[in-house]
């Protein structure tokens, strides 16, 4: 049976969000009071400035987490589990109602492309009280994929 050997791919800023824009399944992890992570499981998208984006509500631990301290990270993941990732680092921002109502569409449009109805969407967005929350890459590691270390075996 073939070996799988696991691969690091260095990439430039722009390289990095080519990898990501198709991507939507990610983990987002903010940091607690107490400086431990949090981490949580989210669809995501990338604005027109680059930045990660996703959407949330106010008073869910990833918000209040990322108010209080911007740090964020992201690990990007492909559809396949098995396949590649990039973890990104950066500066988080919450944007709340009303001022996060076009940004959610940008974030929608990064997803899903255009919504049948944005009058409505933006209507459901206010409803539900949603936020914005916008990670700002500021480093990001390879490009990673599994598998067994780039080594003989028997080295």
């Amino acid at each position: 049976m073939p070996r799988t050997v696991a691969t690091n791919t260095s990439v430039d800023r722009e390289a990095m969000l080519d990898f990501i824009r198709p991507r939507h399944q990610m983990v987002l992890s903010t940091f607690r009071r107490d400086g431990f992570p949090q981490s949580s499981p989210v669809t995501a998208g990338v604005d027109e400035a680059g930045r990660i984006v996703v959407a949330s509500y106010p008073e869910r631990a990833k918000s209040r987490n990322a108010t209080r301290d911007p740090r964020a990270s992201v690990l990007v993941l492909s559809d396949d589990f098995g396949g590649a990732w990039v973890q990104v680092d950066g500066r988080a921002e919450v944007i709340e109602l009303p001022d996060a109502v076009e940004p959610l569409v940008d974030y929608f449009r990064s997803i899903s492309g255009e919504h049948s109805d944005w009058d409505d969407y933006r209507r459901a967005m206010v409803e539900q009280g949603k936020c914005l929350i916008r990670v700002t890459p500021e480093r990001w590691g390879p490009i990673a994929t599994g598998g067994f270390p780039p080594r003989l075996p028997n080295d």
